[in-house]
């Protein structure tokens, strides 16, 4: 299983499946990172936490404790 938080930076890659439970998953799907999204990993922070990410026409930053409970394509 390869999470959002294995994908290298200017890779792009689509959401497979969301893990985690009630409102951890709630808030991630809150963001807008649902099943079937297209994720662009636009940058890492230098100490590794978080990511920038490029989805939906805007960007987002995520911790990377949620981003391995994004499934994406291998």
């Amino acid at each position: 299983m390869k999470t959002l938080r294995d994908v290298k930076v200017g890779e792009t890659t689509t959401v497979v499946k969301l893990h985690g439970g009630g409102p951890i998953k709630r808030r991630i799907m809150d963001m807008g990172i649902t099943k079937g999204t297209e994720i662009y990993v636009r940058k890492v922070a230098p100490l590794g936490d978080p990511m920038e990410l490029n989805l939906r026409g805007y960007e987002l930053s995520v911790r990377k404790s949620d981003a391995e409970m994004i499934e994406v394509n291998e």
